[in-house]
């Protein structure tokens, strides 16, 4: 096997450059929606190799497995449980009965959807598996369906598990799960791809944003890849496979012939380097930093291929390497909003922020889950950030901090305003700031803080640009 590339080492700790603090909370923060001092502390005892191993050690089963009975729909009036109840709601019903009950079943999936929504955000702030649902976060913006246009809240639900189960695995076993996944099958209309009339939008997408990226490929493997998926759809919560829809003549793909079907299209991509150099760049861009040296990616790319597309082998070297703590790297990440909202209740100890608008709030900023704007998710980075989206950032900050508890603003009770100030900054930026900005913090607690004085330095810490990367 070919030499990692010296940034993809394992980082080592020493008496110069120590996993202190501020590198494990830039860990929890990337690998997960930000940490407690108690959880820093307990990772920081484990060392950069367990704390990784720790943070990697999840099953790979749906919610229901792990003790969650994943979102509660059962309080909608008239949301069913499942498509075989939704049939039988439409039997020997009139036009006029059937239109009726149409537009209550759409007001009724809005709620669903919404609740679906906030169950997520709320495993995202008190699960206990923080990468797995940070993985879950990074493929739903990959493998994207919007519940606009699924208007199916159990075939969400049903994708944001099958994301779940598959997000550390098999990355080709992935990629026929989710081909087979109903909420995609109609999202990219592969539910109308039939012998005869293909659909390339599945086609196309898989390999343009899925697996690939755009340019390796041409409008030959488009067409000949729609024809493999033709007879791919779902009945319900179901895939199916309908033969007579199937295309089952010769296809030319990547310059190789056969009577393929859609997964062995798939195969054939993950032969080729350009799949596993676009996966791996695509999660360093995510949890490692936007740029890389020269080599960098190519080098993940060749981990990624070497260990049959597992994605373990992958992550444990991202969250391991010597790019991942480098000083370029830490607190240079614009937090995408729902981290700007979960990591903040995570921080402020609000475990239930349920009362706070937060789906309202999401879309201010530009991230509501489940509702990605199109098929390329969310662009992220600096795109996160203009006036609009910074002053409501800012507000719901500030929101958040009026939610923190009265006897949780000084639960050390301390007197001295330089702790007091150290207390909130290590809670809630942990990496140094400036001298002088600290100083400005102190004066503005007085000489005798009270918890009025507190809240309001808190509010001054989370308007500071820090707060908002991590």
């Amino acid at each position: 096997m070919a030499r990692l590339h010296p940034a993809l080492e394992p980082y080592s700790p020493s008496s110069d450059d120590p996993f202190d603090a501020t590198k494990v909370a830039h860990l929890l923060h990337r690998a997960g929606f930000g940490a407690t001092l108690e959880e820093i502390d307990a990772y920081r005892s484990l060392g950069p190799k367990r704390a990784v191993e720790k943070l990697l050690d999840f099953p790979d089963l749906p919610v229901e497995e792990q003790g969650d009975e994943g979102p509660d729909l059962s309080g909608i009036e008239g949301y069913p449980n499942n498509f075989a109840e939704r049939r039988k709601l439409f039997e020997s019903k009139t036009p006029q009965e059937r239109m009726e009950l149409q537009n209550m079943l759409q007001r009724a999936n809005r709620e669903a959807v919404l609740a679906t929504g906030l169950w997520w955000l709320q495993r995202m702030v008190t699960g206990p598996t923080p990468l797995q649902e940070k993985l879950t976060l990074f493929w739903h913006g990959h493998f994207t369906t919007s519940a606009r246009d699924e208007r199916s809240a159990w075939l969400m639900w049903q994708q944001n598990e099958t994301l779940r189960r598959n997000a550390a695995g098999n990355f080709g076993a992935f990629v026929k799960n989710i081909s087979r996944d109903p909420a995609m099958l109609d999202y990219l209309n592969n539910q109308q791809n039939r012998k005869g009339r293909p659909n390339e939008n599945y086609a196309r997408e898989l390999m343009e944003l899925f697996t690939l990226g755009i340019g390796n490929y041409t409008e030959t493997d488009i067409k000949e890849a729609a024809r493999a998926f033709t007879g791919w759809g779902h009945d319900g919560e179901s895939y199916i496979f309908r033969p007579s829809l199937h295309d089952e003549e010769p296809k030319k793909f990547f310059g190789v012939t056969g009577k393929f079907d859609g997964d062995d299209v798939i195969e054939l991509i993950l032969k080729r380097n350009e799949c596993a150099n676009y996966i791996a760049g695509k999660l360093y861009r995510f949890f490692v930093a936007e740029t890389a040296e020269d080599g960098v990616l190519a080098s993940l790319g060749f981990l990624l291929r070497e260990s049959k597309y597992e994605l373990r082998p992958l992550l444990y070297t991202l969250f391991s390497s010597k790019a991942f703590y480098a000083p370029t790297a830490i607190g240079t990440q614009i937090k995408s909003p729902v981290h700007l909202l979960t990591s903040s209740a995570r921080l402020m100890g609000i475990d239930n922020p349920s009362r706070i608008p937060l789906m309202g709030v999401l879309e201010q900023m530009g991230q509501v889950p489940l509702n990605p704007p199109n098929v390329k998710g969310w662009p992220g980075g600096r795109m996160w950030i203009n006036t609009s989206t910074l002053f409501v950032r800012y507000n719901t900050s500030l929101l958040m901090v009026s939610r923190i508890n009265e006897k949780d603003l000084n639960p050390n009770r301390l007197s001295n305003p330089r702790e007091i100030v150290a207390y909130w900054l290590g809670r809630l930026i942990q990496r140094p700031i400036a001298a002088a900005k600290r100083a400005k913090l102190e004066s503005e607690l007085g000489p005798r803080p009270d918890n009025g004085a507190i809240r309001r330095m808190i509010e001054l810490i989370v308007s500071m640009p820090e707060y908002q990367l991590c």
